[in-house]
């Protein structure tokens, strides 16, 4: 198991250029397997998700060419559906929650599709009702195993249909999309999710020859066509890198410009920064945010604590709580942070209280941050990831923190950014991986 080892206290300074979206990879990626023709795909990130995913993919007879360092060619006219019933492809499928993607490409194409239970982050409970209701309702046959864990799908002639989503699932949508574009009729989604790694995907389907109306509302529309075409598509830079990126400039004091954030695309995240007192300047599609020697919490209008809190888009993106709570530590003010998505994603704020902040955990979806206003500065501790998100937010409490910190089980973070260390350190950092 690897670590890091950060010394804390330093200020950083210069422009990063923050890596391809992780989110809209997963989907992207899954939709090659629509087309038998070849699909180019840029700006892919170099991270442990990804990979994995890419290797699946290959495992299962799509041939992949790596024509540049962000980008590939994938072509899926050889799929092997008999790999679906491997060992190899058990230990694969379930190494990767995004593998959960696959589904609803094969049942378009194949008519059949099965995986084993993903996995993925342990944040909380995290259902996949909404992906096989929606299947069923296209006329697919669904069962699972509970010996083996083993989902099953089977679904020669899918058929267009109405539904209106249970919840409006990022990833539920997106299976949902790639099997209606092939099914016989029209597909009406109803509370659809929007995000924008949703409506590249969908973009690029259109491109694929798909026919989809409704492309960043809630309600998508569906011509399904009797096949698709290759395509070549871009990847939009990774919002919360982003939003991570904006959190660790306020915390330490530092002065950095993310290059290239493509900020129509960000949402509510720029403007939750603001109100935790961090300045920032758009140049263009530049974020540049000046050094700050103290950030301010806002308030209500009457003057009452501010809650920050997750929400589907256009809402405030869950992947960003745990940033926005470790800078509220270092804040002038209070906020109540409100995880509503996920029951376990606070459970690491027990690391922050050892290095000094003052919070309190009311239960496992809300915590009360008072700040610091920099006048109690964090202490360097030895502690562990325990996911993606909460472990770069401990890396960017360990980087403000006086003194010496060890982060265990960086596995996690390299699941999600990419080599994280090297480029913190070219702005300043003392991040060394042991």
């Amino acid at each position: 198991m690897a670590s890091f080892e950060v010394i804390g206290g330093r200020t950083l300074h210069g422009e990063i250029i923050p890596q391809g979206a992780k989110n809209e990879a997963l989907q992207i990626l899954c939709a090659v397997l629509l087309t038998p023709e070849p699909v180019t795909i840029s700006n892919v990130p170099n991270i442990r998700d990804v990979n994995k995913l890419i290797e699946l993919l290959g495992d299962m007879g799509v041939d992949v060419e790596q024509t540049a360092p962000d980008t590939y060619v994938f072509k899926a006219e050889n799929v092997n559906l008999d790999y679906l019933s491997s060992e190899r492809f058990v230990e694969q499928a379930r190494a990767i929650r995004g593998s959960v993607m696959i589904l609803g490409p094969m049942l378009a194409r194949y008519g059949v599709a099965k995986l084993p239970k993903p996995g993925g982050d342990k944040i909380g409970r995290r259902r996949l009702d909404t992906h096989f209701l929606a299947f069923e309702k296209l006329g697919a046959k669904f069962t699972y195993d509970a010996n083996d864990s083993f989902y099953h799908l089977e679904g020669k002639n899918l058929k267009g249909t109405y539904m209106l989503l249970d919840e409006a699932s990022v990833t539920g949508t997106a299976n949902i999309v790639m099997a209606a574009v092939l099914a016989e009729g029209i597909t009406t989604i109803y509370n659809a999710a929007c995000e924008p790694y949703l409506q590249q995907l969908c973009k690029m389907l259109v491109r694929m020859g798909a026919k989809i109306s409704g492309i960043g509302s809630n309600m998508l529309i569906i011509d399904g066509v009797e096949k698709l075409g290759g395509t070549e598509h871009r990847m939009l830079p990774d919002m919360i890198e982003i939003g991570s990126f904006i959190g660790l400039a306020g915390m330490t004091g530092s002065e950095i410009t993310i290059k290239d954030a493509q900020i129509r695309e960000l949402g509510l995240i720029p403007d939750t920064f603001r109100r935790l007192g961090i300045k920032m300047e758009f140049h263009g599609d530049d974020i540049f945010i000046p050094a700050q020697d103290s950030y301010e919490i806002d308030t209500y209008i009457d003057g009452s604590i501010l809650t920050v809190s997750d929400h589907t888009w256009p809402g405030f993106t869950p992947d960003l709580l745990s940033i926005a709570l470790v800078v509220a530590t270092q804040a002038k003010g209070t906020v109540l942070i409100h995880q509503k998505m996920f029951e376990s994603r606070l459970f690491f704020v027990d690391k922050l209280i050892d290095m000094g902040a003052q919070i309190i955990l009311c239960d496992p979806h809300r915590a009360n941050v008072i700040g610091q206003n920099k006048q109690v500065p964090l202490r360097g501790i030895s502690m562990t990831s325990p996911d993606i998100r909460a472990g770069v937010a401990l890396l960017i409490a360990a980087l403000s923190a006086e003194g010496r910190s060890v982060i265990h089980n960086i596995e996690q973070i390299d699941r999600g950014y990419q080599n994280i260390d090297g480029r913190l350190n070219a702005l300043g950092a003392q991040i060394t991986r042991i």
